[in-house]
């Protein structure tokens, strides 16, 4: 049940700060020439995106001339100055709108917890049994994927920036969607920290490998499994593991899918080149219609 989990909720920021720095945004373009108006915001969990819309300027011949977008994007540096704040993202223009957005940090972050991104509607629209809660955008609204329409997901970042949290998330909403007959996990962590915590899960094969030849051996399994998966497929004549579970419902082996997750797999790279990339590369353009 969801109930388990955390629900962090949308970011707050006080009325007197958001009316501050609308302030400080329209004094600051003003002083630069760019005449402009904040319009509208939207507060998300750490940063408030600010709606500015581009005003005229006025001619000695009496016509208008409407503000360069550009000239908004080239005063990033001056903004972030005048408000005190660092970085700031210049979003020129917003897709399917006709303003500028200007994302400002909040002073205080909030967290965002996985409960409400997943029983969000942007969530359930998805109706995969592999639909992960992602976090929340810069509106505060909930940001979900699909990860059988992207078969590889690499999560990238510097040192403390939560991509091994992102990993745990991702591994939670996924066994709290499916039983362990839907879906299997391969968990590597080279690390010994982080994924260990879901030893004894029975959504699992084997526990959370940590040991490289291990690892090697695991990654050479998964390969194998593969290729007596396509057997299967080829011998129930059907193209992906969906088809092939429909015809297997009435006499045959039901397969579950199958998520492999790798923890510090830089790390992982650098101690066994040769044998990681060699199968990683296999599974990546083969092992999506095997499941």
């Amino acid at each position: 049940g969801l109930e388990l989990l955390e629900d962090g909720g949308p970011g707050k920021i006080s009325e007197a700060d958001i009316n501050r720095n609308a302030a400080i945004i329209e004094k600051t373009l003003a002083d630069f020439g760019v005449p402009a108006k904040v319009i509208a915001f939207k507060t998300g969990p750490s940063v408030t995106q600010y709606a500015v819309e581009p005003g005229y300027h006025e001619r000695g011949d009496e016509r208008k001339y409407k503000v360069r977008v550009a000239q908004i994007s080239a005063l990033a540096d001056d903004l972030a100055l005048a408000l005190s704040a660092s970085p700031i993202r210049i979003e020129a223009p917003v897709p399917g709108h006709s303003y500028v957005g200007i994302e400002v940090p909040n002073r205080k972050t909030t967290n965002v917890g996985l409960r409400g991104v997943m029983q969000s509607d942007e969530f359930a629209k998805i109706s995969s049994p592999l639909a992960i809660g992602l976090g929340r955008d810069v509106s505060g609204a909930p940001i979900a994927a699909d990860l059988a329409k992207m078969p590889h997901l690499l999560i990238a970042g510097t040192t403390g920036s939560g991509k091994s949290v992102c990993i745990t998330s991702i591994i939670t909403g996924l066994i709290v969607n499916n039983t362990p007959e839907d879906l299997r996990l391969v968990m590597i962590d080279p690390k010994m920290v982080e994924l260990v915590r879901f030893n004894g899960l029975p959504h699992l094969y084997g526990k959370v490998e940590v040991e490289l030849d291990r690892i090697v051996g695991t990654l050479r399994w998964a390969t194998r499994e593969m290729d007596r998966r396509y057997k299967l497929l080829e011998g129930a004549q059907a193209k992906d593991l969906a088809a092939y579970n429909r015809k297997a419902k009435r006499d045959g082996e039901r397969l579950p899918r199958i998520v492999i997750m790798i923890d510090e797999l830089a790390d992982l790279m650098m101690l066994a080149p040769d044998e990681t990339e060699k199968t990683l590369v296999r599974l990546a353009q083969m092992a999506r219609a095997t499941g």
